[in-house]
């Protein structure tokens, strides 16, 4: 009975998942494992299943799976030792990392099943991984994903046959970053300066800066708060403002102004799917404009990579058309939601491009502009 590993994008709506294994079913191939990924373009699901004596063979399983929904669908061969549980093998590859560091690559390659893994660094290490340039019809196409280990040092991983997901390079730097040594803290202050000179002095939210919030907040228009919360609320609520200052939450930046007063805040809030965080903004309206609104991007962009994630997920107005043109300028791409008033756009943080497609309805944090 052969092992195959099969992987499909489906959509994320109740059903869709049974309908597949339905399908696998009819076909003689039994599940024995089964993950569910997010990527550019939507979820992932992966079996491994073993096809039983007469079951069908890898092009009928994928044109069946593609009859019943799936999309972009991929099927290889899988081992045994594939089947072991995914937590308990991750816990065990970073024990064995914490007492021979210099096995990462190996540790990596075995927790995304990668047919080779190597050091890279300097100018290697920036560049764009993607599918292999050469092509063979008789052999499964190439792809690459660069791990980062530290400044222009990263780890390059090759497989052949499946592209790597957004949860697969969460995984790997969540690897990384249980079992080396974590790097030197960056400044949690830091002084900028707009394009007119203004500096400008970014940090974390604190607690005790509630009543400058509450001011700013009351000073931004009916249009800058609907913006950011989808309606004009009028004052923001106490546990608002606490809940902005909890690190199960996220991170919350503050912009202070030359006088002290807060000018900005710029968030970066955790959801659920793995390496994927919801970035917000409230921006006073005579502080639009100048500059401080990319600043505060291009800054969550650096946080994010550095804490790991691969995607920014932004949920905007279709007639926000300034958070539009300021997302799509650092590589965002739209995907239009079911509510036709809401757009989403996706920022991709580990040099891999999301690709425009269809997206699925889900809770998400409103962006201001």
């Amino acid at each position: 009975m052969p092992l195959l590993r099969i992987r499909t994008q489906i959509e994320d709506r109740p059903g869709r998942l049974a309908v597949l294994t339905a399908a696998l079913a009819e076909r003689g191939a039994n599940i024995l494992g089964l993950s569910v990924q997010v990527d550019a373009e939507g979820v992932v699901d992966e079996f491994v299943v073993d096809v039983r004596r007469g079951g069908a063979w890898p092009r009928e399983l994928a044109a069946a799976i593609e009859a019943a929904g799936g999309r972009h669908t991929t099927v290889v061969p899988a081992r045994p030792h594939e089947l072991i549980d995914e937590p308990t093998r991750a816990l065990t590859l970073a024990a064995r990392l914490r007492t021979d560091p210099r096995s990462l690559p190996r540790a990596l390659a075995e927790l995304l099943r990668a047919d080779s893994a190597a050091w890279v660094s300097g100018a290697a290490a920036l560049r764009e991984p993607g599918p292999d340039g050469r092509h063979d019809a008789d052999a499964p196409r190439s792809f690459e994903l660069l791990v980062p280990v530290g400044p222009l040092r990263a780890v390059r991983l090759r497989r052949a046959g499946l592209p790597f997901t957004a949860t697969e390079a969460a995984r790997a730097d969540a690897l990384v970053r249980a079992a080396l040594p974590a790097d030197e803290p960056r400044p949690t202050s830091r002084r900028v300066l707009l394009r007119d000179g203004t500096e400008i002095v970014v940090r974390p939210l604190e607690r005790r800066d509630g009543a400058a919030v509450q001011a700013m907040h009351e000073r931004c228009s009916q249009a800058s708060r609907r913006a950011r919360y989808f309606s004009a609320k009028p004052s923001l609520p106490q546990r608002a403002l606490d809940l902005f200052c909890e690190p199960a939450y996220g991170l919350t930046l503050v912009a202070e102004g030359p006088d002290g007063s807060i000018l900005a805040l710029a968030h970066l809030v955790h959801v659920l799917d793995p390496g994927v965080a919801e970035p917000a903004f409230l921006v006073e309206d005579a502080w639009q404009g100048r500059g401080l609104g990319r600043m505060l991007t291009d800054l969550l962009l650096v946080l994010g990579r550095d804490r790991g994630l691969v995607e920014l997920r932004a949920s905007v107005l279709a007639d926000n058309a300034r958070m539009r043109r300021l997302l799509t300028g650092v590589g965002g791409r739209i995907r239009h939601t079911d509510d036709p008033a809401v757009v989403e756009i996706r920022v991709r943080l580990d040099g891999r491009a999301a690709r425009a497609a269809a997206a699925s309805p889900g809770a998400r944090v409103p962006l201001a502009g």
